[in-house]
């Protein structure tokens, strides 16, 4: 090895320590992403390593706060998961209602409006069952 080939013990030093205290992560992205990622990081003027680290750190405190799905292994668990579901289907059954409403006398008994209708129809009976369960 020649002499501008050989490392020097700082570098050497620097390798060990980086080993020690970093993780490597590779990432493998479409091309058109990673151009994009690689200009947005350009045009503000920051690193690429810096902001995936960055979000990396955010996003493992944001899971960190929001358990792993529920197992449903109680009761109650269930309960709840039923009711946020029903909850969900009414403000959906509701929204399909006023659009229903809104549809103009002269389409209503048109195939748009008995879709609508029928759907609202559907998820108030489905609503009623989740309902009756608990």
């Amino acid at each position: 090895m020649t002499h501008e080939n050989k490392p020097n013990a700082a570098t050497q030093a620097k390798k060990r320590w980086n080993a020690k205290n970093y993780a490597v992560i590779k990432i493998s992205a479409e091309p058109d992403v990673a151009a994009a990622f690689k200009a947005a990081c350009l045009t503000s003027n920051v690193s690429m390593n810096s902001t995936l680290i960055q979000f990396m750190s955010q996003y493992s405190n944001v899971a960190k706060k929001h358990k792993p799905a529920n197992d449903f292994s109680s009761r109650r668990q269930r309960r709840s998961a039923v009711k946020s579901i029903a909850l969900q289907m009414e403000r959906i059954r509701d929204a399909e209602e006023r659009c229903r409403d809104n549809i103009p006398d002269n389409l209503q008994g048109s195939s748009v409006y008995d879709a609508a209708d029928e759907l609202v129809s559907l998820l108030g009976d489905v609503i009623d069952m989740l309902n009756s369960i608990y």
